[in-house]
């Protein structure tokens, strides 16, 4: 990567393969239509942060070089997710952004569709005056946490995939004056499907 910034918004996303992916959705959608939407949602996100002020590092679980190249394209950076859970593979990403010079990162998920560049941008500005930036989805968990520098005990004991994971990760950085975004939707579960916004309401799953 050719770092042209000293923002770094790292992308965590599943290779959209049918049936490991979204696989709450599949009931719904299909094994093909779950794997389309994370298709649709990730290549959203990727266009927005293109759009903010910030380099691009896409962090997949899943895929091959060959079939990444072949779905984005050979100009985005990305490395593969690392770790047992979910916190040591968030803690992974923003070991890698700090050691390639990074001076603000911002970690998104690509599951919650209305994030956009302007969005992506308020969180790194947020972390001109804050050392933990968090957006909180309505279900207690949160799409967005932006670090200037680390701190990996935010990763540490909580209870990943449960509607307390915003209050556990607040509770152990309440030192770090942390901002708040605004409150979004993810999409975890059939219900979820509801607040898709309208541009993926348009696509055939």
């Amino acid at each position: 990567m050719l770092k042209k910034s000293p923002n770094l918004l790292c992308i965590f996303s599943r290779y959209p393969e049918a049936g490991r992916c979204k696989t709450r959705l599949i009931p719904t959608l299909g094994a093909e239509g779950a794997a389309f939407l994370q298709r649709q949602m990730t290549e959203h996100i990727i266009k927005e942060g293109q759009q903010a002020s910030c380099d691009l590092l896409l962090c997949l679980n899943g895929g091959r070089p060959d079939t990444i190249e072949s779905w984005l394209g050979s100009e985005l950076d990305y490395i593969t997710q690392q770790g047992d859970d979910l916190g040591d593979r968030m803690l992974y990403g923003f070991q890698d952004g700090f050691a390639r010079g990074y001076q603000n990162i911002v970690l998104v998920g690509a599951d919650c569709p209305t994030i956009d560049s302007s969005l992506l941008d308020e969180g790194f500005a947020a972390l001109a005056s804050h050392n933990l930036v968090l957006g909180p989805t309505v279900d207690g968990g949160y799409y967005l946490i932006g670090l200037n520098e680390m701190y990996p005990s935010l990763f540490a004991g909580i209870d990943w995939g449960m509607n307390q994971v915003l209050a556990q990760t607040m509770a152990i950085g309440h030192d770090l004056n942390p901002e708040l975004l605004v409150t979004l939707h993810d999409v975890d579960s059939p219900e979820d499907l509801m607040a898709l916004p309208s541009f993926l309401h348009k696509q055939q799953f």
